[in-house]
């Protein structure tokens, strides 16, 4: 529909309008200013709340207001104490926000919950003070036992920290703030902090306990508490009255005591429940000093809850003999309990194989199984061996060694990656190279825009002779194309590796399926032509045959239980993956008669039938855990369920954890007294059982790469190469102290649930098609040479 001009006939029939009255007028008590603007100013460095840092103090007009950072919503009142319960989302006094991160929202939450637990304990400790003395004042303190005043003396100066850090300002101004402090101070009279001794002892072990694990896990020589500083550090904390921190002698005395106690304790608990439930696997971790060359191996094992650190042996004169090392292995399998033990998993030379197998002639029902990590690690440092991969790797090499040792450049990088690194440190040499790679692969754009930039163009650099070969380096679409290639082969060897050394679920179910979908990813990446497959291929099995994994019954077993996998194997099962199953009745499952039932049980999960066909269970196959599918689903098979629940549970993996800092080389070689010699060991046993509590539950660790704690792994990544770039450049551009200092960055690795969702929607993983391309036609799209595999 149209609308035109009306004409002016029209207009002439229009009958004027009769005059309008003025529009009413507000009185002057009704008329508003114009809102005054919002003015965000700084928080106090006196507020301490957590929640300070997710919003904003925001001052409009006279009045001062928080807002959230996230939903932008404005809070009138309530104080930091109503904001955190915005951030935690949890319903009373303030709605839930719904932009907060995850992890904010879980720090809030701990928060809120740390405050009710100092609450009630508080009320606790008045309500133990009324007992003792109810109707003490301030002027009658002196007259308590002076033991219990020696001990509440600490507790005021154990106590005050806590609270000082916990208090929780929830004011606006901090002038306010501290005359309500002193206002608190001075009304608290002496009884309210006065405590029963034994109340007071428990407080100032349980302080010095924390103390103590910190110093242990950490490595951190215990001659640090003979420091005037480590006193001057406790007494700076909020600052509050004096706290005597744990002695020297109290290190290593009865706070070692009791954290090798507890730590014990945990072991043998373990030992009573899930080795024998779940059964557990012996790991053996076998590795070299630096400075003395000698071969340790640390024995630790692994169950379901939990991997426990039980002792490290010098085996410098024991590796190179099979039968010296069987000894060593059969008699850590009877300290352990040969009936809790699935497996022992060592390194993967010939003569742990031959100790190994020996091993499981003598123990009938546990499997020797080599380590899949480092089985895996070895295949990517053979691919990172083959020759054109070995020249992208030395290109990709080159570009981030120039980068990382000239500080303007390396400031300039991280402005244009977001804050991100180009060098990724990971466990290994290897892993550190693919991974590496992969990453700079991400950041190709980023590093493009930087050097056509006019940061870089006008920069020093740029016109030098060094600057013109990273510049050509970036921008050669060659490099970054068969760099491209190397990633794709690499990256499924990466994720089975990833899978096999997880700390979060056990590998058992996936390590073997990984590597068969590995090797069908390279296939595809490589059009299925067998002439540049093939060699990839030759390497992943000639190096997992001559490991011994490709004869591990467990592996195929934990495929065969694995419903994630079991139910989308089209047509008959592979005869390998069905022996090792059944390789796995007859050596775990000794008795006849057991034996006997679970081929009887074996039926119903293969059809699906029962509690196995529920569509609850169908549903559960993707989302559950195997072992706890098996729990839940496994009721009317309670042998077969049995046996799964004891080889899903295990690992794959030999690998402990960091090892800097502890003193396994000293306790091996130095003389010492004999006394002390039992202190080190035991002090060992608390340090590697902390440092594998660490490694399972705390993932986000921040990553350096220039840092000489990795060094070992990045050494050629960050050093610069000298036969590509010359030392020709002005020094001052390579000084540290210009660095700008990063927001924390972390290594991101996929999420779990990522990690263990392998997809098997394409058919032919385990029956694969035979439509291989062997003609040479060098006419073909797309086709690919050795040097620069996969142009497409």
């Amino acid at each position: 529909m149209t609308i035109g001009i009306p004409s002016s006939s029209s207009l002439r029939s229009i009958p004027p309008r009769a005059p309008q009255p003025p529009p009413p007028t507000l009185p002057p008590s009704l008329l508003r200013p114009p809102s005054p603007p919002e003015v965000i100013i700084p928080v106090s460095s006196q507020k301490h709340d957590p929640a300070w840092k997710h919003c904003f103090m925001v001052k409009k007009g006279e009045k001062t207001h928080l807002k959230c950072m996230y939903c932008l919503k404005v809070f009138y009142g309530g104080g930091i104490h109503r904001i955190k319960e915005h951030l935690a989302c949890q319903k009373g006094n303030a709605s839930s926000c719904s932009k907060v991160p995850i992890e904010v929202q879980d720090a809030m939450t701990h928060s809120l919950e740390s405050v009710v637990v100092r609450k009630k304990k508080k009320q606790r400790l008045a309500e133990e003070v009324k007992k003792i003395n109810p109707v003490t004042s301030a002027g009658t303190s002196s007259q308590f036992d002076p033991t219990i005043s020696s001990i509440n003396s600490h507790l005021l100066a154990i106590t005050s920290p806590i609270d000082a850090i916990g208090s929780e300002n929830e004011g606006f101004g901090s002038a306010k703030i501290s005359e309500r402090g002193k206002k608190k101070k001075a009304k608290c009279s002496s009884a309210q902090l006065l405590l029963s001794a034994p109340d007071a002892m428990l407080e100032k072990d349980r302080i010095h306990k924390s103390i103590g694990c910190f110093l242990y896990e950490t490595g951190i020589p215990l001659s640090v508490a003979n420091s005037i500083h480590y006193q001057r550090m406790f007494n700076v904390f909020g600052s509050v009255s004096p706290y005597t921190p744990p002695s020297y002698t109290d290190l290593r005395g009865c706070i070692l005591k009791n954290s090798f106690e507890e730590i014990r304790q945990m072991l043998e608990r373990f030992k009573s429940t899930s080795w024998v439930r779940t059964g557990c696997s012996l790991l053996a971790d076998e590795w070299m000093t630096s400075g003395t060359d000698r071969i340790l191996i640390n024995f630790m094992v692994y169950c379901q809850q939990d991997t426990m650190f039980v002792k490290c042996v010098d085996a410098t004169q024991i590796v190179t003999s099979p039968d010296a090392l069987y000894e060593l292995l059969k008699h850590m399998v009877e300290e352990i309990g040969v009936s809790n033990i699935v497996q022992v998993i060592t390194n993967n030379t010939e003569t742990h194989i031959v100790a190994g197998r020996r091993l499981t002639d003598v123990y009938p029902t546990l499997f020797w199984s080599p380590c899949s990590t480092r089985c895996i690690d070895a295949i990517l440092d053979d691919l990172a061996k083959l020759d054109h991969v070995s020249q992208i790797l030395e290109q990709a090499k080159s570009i981030t060694g120039f980068i990382y040792n000239h500080a303007m450049v390396l400031n300039m990088m991280k402005t244009y990656t977001g804050g991100r690194n180009l060098v990724l440190a990971s466990t290994s040499r290897s892993l550190t190279n693919f991974k590496t790679l992969s990453n700079l692969v991400k950041l190709k754009d980023c590093l493009m825009v930087m050097v056509s930039s006019a940061d870089w163009l006008n920069s020093w650099y740029s016109k030098e002779h060094v600057g013109i070969l990273l510049t050509g380096l970036i921008c050669n679409h060659t490099f970054w194309s068969s760099a491209a290639s190397i990633v794709r082969i690499t990256n499924p060897l990466i994720h089975a590796l990833k899978i096999a050394e997880s700390d979060s679920r056990p590998a058992m179910g996936y390590v073997y399926m990984s590597l068969l979908l590995a090797k069908e990813f390279i296939r595809r990446e490589c059009k299925k032509k067998k002439r540049f497959y093939m060699p990839y291929w030759n390497i992943i099995d000639w190096r997992w045959e001559k490991d011994g994994n490709n004869h591990c019954p467990l592996h195929m077993a934990g495929c065969f239980l694995n419903p994630q996998f079991f139910y989308r194997i089209r047509g008959d099962m592979p005869n390998e993956i069905l022996s090792g199953m059944l390789d796995c009745i007859e050596r775990l499952v000794p008795d006849v008669n057991v034996q006997d039932k679970i081929n009887k049980e074996l039926g119903l999960y293969k059809n699906a039938e029962g509690d196995f066909g529920r569509k609850m269970a169908v549903r559960a196959r993707n989302t559950l855990l195997p072992a706890e599918w098996w729990s839940t689903y496994g009721g009317a098979c309670p042998n077969l369920s049995r046996l799964a629940l004891r080889i899903l549970n295990q690992t794959c993996s030999a690998n402990g954890c960091d090892r800097t800092q502890i003193l396994f080389e000293q306790v091996h070689t130095q003389r010492m007294n004999s006394l002390e010699h039992q202190r080190l060991t035991d002090l060992i046993f608390v340090q590697y059982n902390l440092r594998l509590q660490q490694k399972k539950h705390c993932k986000m660790k921040t990553i350096d790469p220039m840092s000489i704690d990795n060094m070992d792994v990045v050494e050629d990544w960050v050093t610069e190469k000298s036969d590509l770039y010359s030392s020709e450049g002005n020094e001052k551009c390579s000084n540290w102290m210009q660095l700008v200092q990063p927001v924390a960055n972390f290594d991101d690795d996929e999420d779990d649930n990522d990690l263990f969702s392998i997809g098997l929607d394409e058919e032919g993983i385990l029956h694969p098609d035979n439509d291989d391309d062997d003609e040479d036609d060098d006419d073909d799209e797309g086709d690919v040479s050795p040097s620069y595999f996969g142009n497409h």
